[in-house]
Protein backbone atom coordinates (compact mmCIF):
# COMPACT_ATOMS: atom_id res chain seq x y z
CA UNK A 1 0.00 0.00 0.00
CA UNK A 2 2.89 2.59 0.70
CA UNK A 3 5.05 1.87 -2.35
CA UNK A 4 1.95 1.86 -4.95
CA UNK A 5 0.68 5.47 -3.05
CA UNK A 6 4.44 6.64 -2.90
CA UNK A 7 4.37 5.52 -6.88
CA UNK A 8 1.21 7.64 -7.54
CA UNK A 9 2.72 10.53 -6.10
CA UNK A 10 5.76 10.94 -7.44
CA UNK A 11 3.61 10.29 -11.18
CA UNK A 12 1.82 13.52 -9.99
CA UNK A 13 -1.37 11.91 -9.40
CA UNK A 14 -3.60 13.23 -5.96
CA UNK A 15 -4.65 10.32 -3.95
CA UNK A 16 -6.62 11.53 -0.97
CA UNK A 17 -4.40 13.93 1.39
CA UNK A 18 -5.64 12.14 4.06
CA UNK A 19 -4.40 8.26 3.43
CA UNK A 20 -1.19 10.04 2.07
CA UNK A 21 -0.80 11.44 5.90
CA UNK A 22 -1.78 8.04 7.23
CA UNK A 23 0.50 6.55 5.59
CA UNK A 24 3.51 8.27 5.93
CA UNK A 25 2.40 8.77 9.85
CA UNK A 26 2.16 4.37 9.65
CA UNK A 27 6.36 4.93 8.80
CA UNK A 28 6.65 7.33 11.38
CA UNK A 29 4.87 5.18 13.98
CA UNK A 30 7.75 2.42 12.71
CA UNK A 31 10.42 4.46 13.54
CA UNK A 32 10.73 4.39 9.69
CA UNK A 33 11.77 8.11 9.90
CA UNK A 34 13.25 7.82 5.87
CA UNK A 35 10.38 6.58 4.33
CA UNK A 36 8.65 8.88 6.43
CA UNK A 37 10.56 11.78 5.53
CA UNK A 38 10.46 10.71 1.48
CA UNK A 39 6.58 10.62 1.70
CA UNK A 40 5.91 13.83 3.68
CA UNK A 41 7.99 15.44 1.18
CA UNK A 42 6.61 13.99 -1.77
CA UNK A 43 2.98 14.82 -0.32
CA UNK A 44 4.33 18.56 0.30
CA UNK A 45 5.28 18.50 -3.30
CA UNK A 46 1.69 18.10 -4.21
CA UNK A 47 0.51 20.70 -1.76
CA UNK A 48 3.01 23.22 -1.10
CA UNK A 49 2.81 24.81 2.24
CA UNK A 50 0.30 22.59 3.64
CA UNK A 51 0.84 23.09 7.65
CA UNK A 52 -0.49 19.35 7.94
CA UNK A 53 2.60 17.82 6.35
CA UNK A 54 4.88 20.80 7.56
CA UNK A 55 4.35 20.10 11.29
CA UNK A 56 4.96 16.86 10.52
CA UNK A 57 8.74 16.68 9.14
CA UNK A 58 9.40 19.28 12.65
CA UNK A 59 8.13 16.40 14.02
CA UNK A 60 10.30 13.49 12.40
CA UNK A 61 13.65 15.80 12.25
CA UNK A 62 13.20 16.50 15.88
CA UNK A 63 12.79 12.45 16.53
CA UNK A 64 15.84 12.32 14.74
CA UNK A 65 18.27 14.65 16.10
CA UNK A 66 17.23 13.01 19.75
CA UNK A 67 18.81 10.09 18.97
CA UNK A 68 21.61 11.39 17.52
CA UNK A 69 25.52 12.08 19.10
CA UNK A 70 24.92 15.70 20.67
CA UNK A 71 27.48 17.37 18.65
CA UNK A 72 25.23 16.60 15.75
CA UNK A 73 21.85 17.96 16.80
CA UNK A 74 22.10 21.31 16.47
CA UNK A 75 21.93 21.55 12.41
CA UNK A 76 18.66 18.54 12.60
CA UNK A 77 16.85 20.54 15.68
CA UNK A 78 17.62 23.68 13.21
CA UNK A 79 15.65 22.49 10.22
CA UNK A 80 13.35 21.54 12.68
CA UNK A 81 12.47 24.73 13.75
CA UNK A 82 12.29 26.12 9.73
CA UNK A 83 9.62 23.27 9.28
CA UNK A 84 7.43 24.49 12.37
CA UNK A 85 8.05 28.20 11.73
CA UNK A 86 7.06 27.82 7.84
CA UNK A 87 4.06 26.00 9.47
CA UNK A 88 2.84 29.10 11.20
CA UNK A 89 3.47 31.15 7.97
CA UNK A 90 1.28 28.99 6.16
CA UNK A 91 -1.37 28.74 9.05
CA UNK A 92 -0.79 30.31 12.98
CA UNK A 93 -4.11 28.82 14.06
CA UNK A 94 -2.41 25.15 13.94
CA UNK A 95 -1.35 24.57 17.30
CA UNK A 96 0.90 21.98 16.26
CA UNK A 97 3.15 24.33 14.70
CA UNK A 98 3.61 26.26 17.94
CA UNK A 99 4.20 23.02 20.22
CA UNK A 100 6.79 21.83 18.13
CA UNK A 101 8.49 25.26 17.15
CA UNK A 102 8.68 25.30 20.57
CA UNK A 103 10.23 21.90 20.97
CA UNK A 104 12.45 22.41 18.43
CA UNK A 105 13.66 25.36 19.81
CA UNK A 106 14.01 23.59 23.46
CA UNK A 107 15.90 20.90 22.19
CA UNK A 108 18.45 23.57 20.78
CA UNK A 109 18.56 25.10 23.92
CA UNK A 110 20.70 22.15 25.22
CA UNK A 111 23.37 22.55 22.88
CA UNK A 112 23.53 26.65 22.12
CA UNK A 113 25.38 28.90 24.48
CA UNK A 114 24.31 30.47 27.65
CA UNK A 115 23.04 33.29 26.44
CA UNK A 116 21.37 31.90 23.57
CA UNK A 117 19.51 29.41 26.27
CA UNK A 118 17.76 32.81 28.06
CA UNK A 119 17.15 34.41 24.88
CA UNK A 120 15.38 31.21 23.79
CA UNK A 121 13.08 30.91 27.06
CA UNK A 122 10.33 33.96 26.56
CA UNK A 123 9.91 32.74 22.85
CA UNK A 124 9.60 29.25 23.76
CA UNK A 125 7.23 29.66 26.78
CA UNK A 126 4.87 31.95 24.71
CA UNK A 127 4.76 29.37 21.49
CA UNK A 128 3.75 26.54 24.10
CA UNK A 129 1.00 29.72 25.43
CA UNK A 130 0.05 30.22 22.45
CA UNK A 131 -0.46 26.39 21.35
CA UNK A 132 -2.28 25.90 24.50
CA UNK A 133 -4.78 28.31 23.68
CA UNK A 134 -5.12 27.22 20.01
CA UNK A 135 -5.45 23.89 21.41
CA UNK A 136 -6.29 22.79 25.21
CA UNK A 137 -5.97 19.29 24.58
CA UNK A 138 -2.23 19.65 22.83
CA UNK A 139 -0.41 17.02 25.16
CA UNK A 140 2.96 17.93 23.44
CA UNK A 141 2.77 21.64 24.50
CA UNK A 142 1.97 20.54 27.98
CA UNK A 143 4.64 17.85 28.10
CA UNK A 144 7.10 20.74 27.01
CA UNK A 145 5.78 23.11 29.02
CA UNK A 146 6.39 20.67 31.94
CA UNK A 147 10.39 20.45 31.09
CA UNK A 148 10.85 23.89 30.77
CA UNK A 149 9.41 24.59 34.51
CA UNK A 150 11.31 21.95 36.02
CA UNK A 151 14.65 23.49 34.24
CA UNK A 152 13.69 26.81 35.66
CA UNK A 153 13.12 24.69 39.32
CA UNK A 154 16.61 23.53 38.48
CA UNK A 155 17.89 27.72 38.47
CA UNK A 156 19.32 28.51 41.71
CA UNK A 157 17.93 32.06 42.75
CA UNK A 158 21.46 33.51 42.55
CA UNK A 159 22.47 32.19 38.95
CA UNK A 160 18.54 33.54 38.04
CA UNK A 161 19.59 36.87 39.30
CA UNK A 162 22.88 37.01 37.46
CA UNK A 163 21.05 35.79 34.42
CA UNK A 164 18.46 38.48 34.36
CA UNK A 165 21.06 41.02 34.89
CA UNK A 166 23.55 39.84 32.57
CA UNK A 167 21.48 37.60 29.84
CA UNK A 168 17.97 38.87 29.84
CA UNK A 169 14.70 38.31 31.41
CA UNK A 170 14.29 34.70 33.19
CA UNK A 171 10.26 34.09 32.89
CA UNK A 172 8.84 32.62 36.77
CA UNK A 173 7.93 29.45 37.51
CA UNK A 174 9.30 26.03 38.83
CA UNK A 175 8.42 22.71 40.25
CA UNK A 176 5.05 22.91 40.74
CA UNK A 177 4.04 24.10 37.66
CA UNK A 178 6.48 21.85 36.07
CA UNK A 179 4.24 18.94 38.38
CA UNK A 180 0.48 20.62 36.82
CA UNK A 181 1.72 20.63 33.31
CA UNK A 182 3.11 17.17 33.16
CA UNK A 183 0.25 15.71 34.93
CA UNK A 184 -2.20 17.32 32.43
CA UNK A 185 -0.14 15.99 29.34
CA UNK A 186 -0.30 12.46 30.54
CA UNK A 187 -4.18 12.79 31.26
CA UNK A 188 -4.60 13.57 27.63
CA UNK A 189 -1.66 11.05 26.41
CA UNK A 190 -1.09 8.30 29.38
CA UNK A 191 0.71 6.19 27.38
CA UNK A 192 2.93 8.19 25.73
CA UNK A 193 6.41 7.68 27.83
CA UNK A 194 7.62 11.14 27.05
CA UNK A 195 5.13 12.54 29.10
CA UNK A 196 5.47 9.55 31.80
CA UNK A 197 9.35 10.16 32.09
CA UNK A 198 9.35 13.65 32.63
CA UNK A 199 7.88 13.37 35.56
CA UNK A 200 10.25 10.95 36.90
CA UNK A 201 12.47 13.46 36.07
CA UNK A 202 11.01 15.93 37.73
CA UNK A 203 10.51 14.08 41.33
CA UNK A 204 14.42 12.81 41.27
CA UNK A 205 15.03 16.43 40.68
CA UNK A 206 12.56 17.46 43.78
CA UNK A 207 13.58 14.95 45.76
CA UNK A 208 10.46 13.46 46.08
CA UNK A 209 11.60 9.79 45.74
CA UNK A 210 8.12 8.20 46.60
CA UNK A 211 6.72 9.42 44.07
CA UNK A 212 9.45 9.08 41.18
CA UNK A 213 9.69 5.09 42.50
CA UNK A 214 5.86 5.03 41.06
CA UNK A 215 6.34 7.24 38.63
CA UNK A 216 9.15 5.02 37.22
CA UNK A 217 7.36 2.13 37.40
CA UNK A 218 4.92 3.25 35.20
CA UNK A 219 6.99 4.17 32.71
CA UNK A 220 8.51 0.93 32.33
CA UNK A 221 5.09 -0.15 31.12
CA UNK A 222 4.62 2.16 28.11
CA UNK A 223 5.19 1.41 24.75
CA UNK A 224 7.83 2.65 22.63
CA UNK A 225 6.39 5.18 19.83
CA UNK A 226 9.75 7.47 18.61
CA UNK A 227 13.24 6.67 18.96
CA UNK A 228 14.27 8.28 21.74
CA UNK A 229 12.12 5.57 23.48
CA UNK A 230 14.28 3.10 22.94
CA UNK A 231 17.16 4.59 24.90
CA UNK A 232 14.79 5.96 27.39
CA UNK A 233 13.73 2.32 28.58
CA UNK A 234 16.87 1.46 28.81
CA UNK A 235 17.62 4.32 31.38
CA UNK A 236 14.27 3.09 33.35
CA UNK A 237 15.40 -0.34 33.71
CA UNK A 238 18.81 1.24 34.93
CA UNK A 239 16.76 3.44 37.23
CA UNK A 240 14.82 0.50 38.43
CA UNK A 241 17.80 -1.72 39.03
CA UNK A 242 19.49 0.66 40.89
CA UNK A 243 16.99 1.45 43.62
CA UNK A 244 16.26 -2.23 44.16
Amino acid sequence: MITTLLLLLLAGQHPDMQKGLEAADSCFANVDYETAISMYDSLLQLSPQNPDILWRFSRVYISIGDVMPREEREPVYRKAEDYARECIRADSTRSEGHSWLAASLGNLAMVVSDEEKVKLTTEIKNELERAIALNPEDDVAYSILGSFYRALGNIGWFERMLANIFLGSIPPGGYEESEVAIKKAIQIAPDVLRHQFELVLLYRDWGKTEEERTALERASQLPILVASDIPTQERIKEMLAEED
